[in-house]
């Protein structure tokens, strides 16, 4: 009875000490100023992405040659439209979407072929030298040219777009994952549960695995603006969305032709680009200071 009380008040004081750590983090993060901006401009991305058929005011793919090239302002046409006649206000918003979607599926797929190569290099010996090179030849190539030559091998879509940059990110998480297996499988309470006869699999997963979450967040964040700027520069190399598929980068692709006549179709998609990758990263950056137990908090 009282070993089983004395559990009870164990698991209790862990699960208050994790919230305890959840809400000192949460107040770091916000008395971030850049972070709290990086933010909102993120939640408005994401709404623009949910709502876009509600947001958006034409259809942004319907061609209008009539109303070709119109300037920003125009009536019924806030942001002008392009060369086609087609609303870019509304392919702006629908952009969004592929844009976010693009970038959240290569990062949850880098993250899952990262960790488990950072778990099992990190924690088995015999495993990490051969891990560590497969990452090095990884390494070896440029990442947006390791995307390129998957591409041409799969072929031109967004999906292979997700696949390419997932595995261009998958050397950077395993070594992040792995530095952290390495220093947390050294700590005490590790090797008080292998005395115990805890197994590999459990200890990976229920005790290690959660102790690394601080780096892979960060990671994850400041991935996510790489992965949406990778897409856009495939989709302006025309490696990635193709006509009339309304990505930003085609949209920069399909507009530069018109710089002069019309700046919108160019300066507009490239300005979304901008703001949501600056958004992530100095979310990043906030969620790296954040996380840090040597901040501070006054």
């Amino acid at each position: 009875m009282t070993n089983t009380v004395l559990v009870t008040d164990v698991k209790t004081s862990v699960k208050r000490k994790k919230e305890k750590n959840y809400v000192t983090t949460l107040k770091r993060l916000l008395k971030n100023k850049l972070a709290v901006i990086g933010i909102i401009i993120i939640l408005c991305q994401i709404g623009m992405a949910v709502f876009a058929p509600l947001i958006a005011t034409h259809d942004p793919i319907k061609q209008n040659l009539v109303a070709s090239e119109l300037p920003m302002f125009s009536e019924g046409h806030w942001l002008g439209t392009d060369n086609y006649g087609r609303d870019v206000w509304s392919r702006i918003v629908h952009g969004a979407r592929i844009s976010l979607l693009v970038g959240f599926t290569a990062v949850s797929l880098g993250l899952i072929g990262g960790i488990v190569l950072g778990l099992l290099g990190g924690y088995y010996k015999k495993l990490d030298g051969i891990i560590m090179r497969i990452v090095d030849l990884l390494f070896s190539f440029p990442g947006i040219l390791l995307a390129m030559l998957i591409i041409a091998i799969l072929g031109t879509s967004l999906i292979n777009v997700a696949i390419a940059i997932s595995i261009w990110s998958i050397p950077s998480c395993a070594r992040i994952v792995r530095g952290s297996v390495l220093s947390i499988k050294q700590k005490e309470y590790i090797m008080a549960l292998k005395s115990l006869g805890a197994s590999d699999l459990r200890i990976m997963i229920r005790h290690i695995l959660p102790n690394a979450t601080a780096p892979i967040i960060v990671f994850a964040t400041m991935r996510m603006g790489t992965a949406i700027l990778s897409t856009a520069s495939l989709s302006y190399l025309g490696l990635g969305a193709q006509p009339p598929s309304p990505e930003w980068g085609a949209m920069i692709s399909q507009g530069q032709n018109f710089m002069w006549t019309s700046p919108h179709l160019t300066i507009i998609p490239g300005i979304a680009i901008m703001l949501t990758v600056f958004a992530f990263n100095v979310v990043g950056d906030g969620l790296r200071d954040a996380l840090d137990p040597n901040m501070d908090i006054h």
